[in-house]
């Protein structure tokens, strides 16, 4: 195996990754900054406000983005799989 086709195949883990966790990520964040606004404004200092609503937020883009994440997944996966014949 030489360099080269570690390298693509640790850019293509780094980008899946980004793929599958990036919407996941990205809601949290703005559900969490949203929340921290509101607490802001009214004064209110409850640690368990932000949490609930992240949990459901992140639960309900886990359910809607599931089949395009299994389809990159398994996407990553066969290609990796095809690798495994080149590699002598």
């Amino acid at each position: 195996m030489t360099d080269v086709q570690i390298i693509e195949i640790v850019r293509n883990a780094f980008y899946y990754t980004i793929i599958v966790v990036g919407p996941i990520l990205l809601i949290s964040l703005i559900v969490g900054l949203v929340i921290s606004i509101f607490q802001a404004a009214t004064s209110i200092s409850e640690q368990t406000l932000t949490f609930v609503p992240k949990l459901v937020a992140v639960f309900i883009v886990i359910v809607l983005l599931l089949p395009f994440i299994i389809s990159e997944m398994k996407t990553f996966t066969i290609a990796m799989i095809k690798m495994i014949e080149q590699v002598k």
